[in-house]
């Protein structure tokens, strides 16, 4: 990339729409200015119809990079010069690096997920449960396969998107995928290590809406995390510490997913703990009643 000077910073940004309400931008910007990197982060609005004309532009000005966010996560695809190999596998694009090679599609959703659960344990072996089968869902269930993941159970209404990410799976990796019928209240097996909400059950405002699962199924040594950032502090997540069990919310994914970003980007590996205070503050810090 081009040498940022005083007069030209260097530019990053996100293509989504409706943009408003994206929080990755206090997170960059924070992390720009704690590290003294001359760059900006610019939040775009921009419908599918408008984003070969937004990427077009980004490379005549100059970019480093730029997000996706909906409803351009695969539309971009049709655009890029190459894929990452986990991109591919997920179908979907979230980061896009502008090299000398042309525009480099990556998917970090799933990558920020598995190095926040790092923090807590190491991925491989584990026997996970995962509920959905939405974008969110399928970049996780890939990379965690990546990772190394004995066993990856993934619970949903629709059997058949369940199946499509168990096939990906099980063609892609050792890990033994199991797609499961959620049909009513689900009991995790007791050899369960990680269950994730890859779903967006308990998402503001609706914050007291709860995964169905059969809560004395949640047992202590279990690792259960959460894909939802606002609240933090999930239904889910505030049962299962009161049955012993670890936590990891979704915040801790959005943080690290930005940095890996950064990583991409710039080759910086930023200040996490300073992402996740701009992160709080541009989202908000919800407090629950304790009973």
């Amino acid at each position: 990339m081009p040498e940022p000077t005083l007069l030209r910073p260097a530019l990053t940004g996100s293509f989504s729409s409706p943009a408003g309400g994206n929080p990755t931008g206090a997170m960059v910007e924070a992390a720009y200015a704690h590290h003294g990197v001359l760059a900006r982060f610019v939040n775009c609005d921009v419908p599918p119809e408008r984003l070969p004309d937004a990427v077009r532009g980004a490379v005549a000005m100059g970019w480093t990079g730029f997000n996706l966010s909906l409803p351009n996560k695969q539309v971009v695809i049709a655009l890029l010069d190459g894929l990452a190999p986990s991109a591919a596998l997920i179908g979907a694009v979230n980061c896009v690096q502008i090299t000398d090679r042309g525009l480099i599609g990556n998917n970090t959703d799933g990558q920020g997920f598995v190095q926040a659960l790092r923090e807590r344990r190491d991925p491989r072996g584990a026997r996970v449960v995962l509920f959905g089968a939405g974008g969110a869902a399928r970049a996780i269930a890939v990379e965690l396969a990546l990772a190394g993941v004995a066993t990856l159970t993934i619970v949903n209404r629709s059997i058949e998107r369940a199946e499509e990410i168990a096939r990906i799976v099980r063609e892609n990796s050792e890990t033994v995928a199991t797609a499961v019928s959620w049909t009513g209240s689900f009991a995790l097996p007791a050899d369960t290590d990680v269950v994730v909400n890859g779903t967006s059950i308990g998402l503001a405002p609706d914050t007291e809406a709860r995964v169905d699962l059969v809560a004395d199924t949640i047992l202590p040594g279990m690792i259960v995390c959460d894909v939802i950032p606002n609240p933090p502090d999930t239904v889910l997540l505030r049962e299962a510490r009161a049955r012993g069990a670890e936590t990891l919310d979704g915040r801790s994914m959005l943080v690290n997913q930005a940095a890996i970003n950064l990583g991409l980007w710039m080759g910086l590996d930023p200040d996490r703990a300073v992402m996740r205070i701009a992160l709080d503050a541009a989202i908000g810090d919800w407090r629950h009643p304790t009973s």
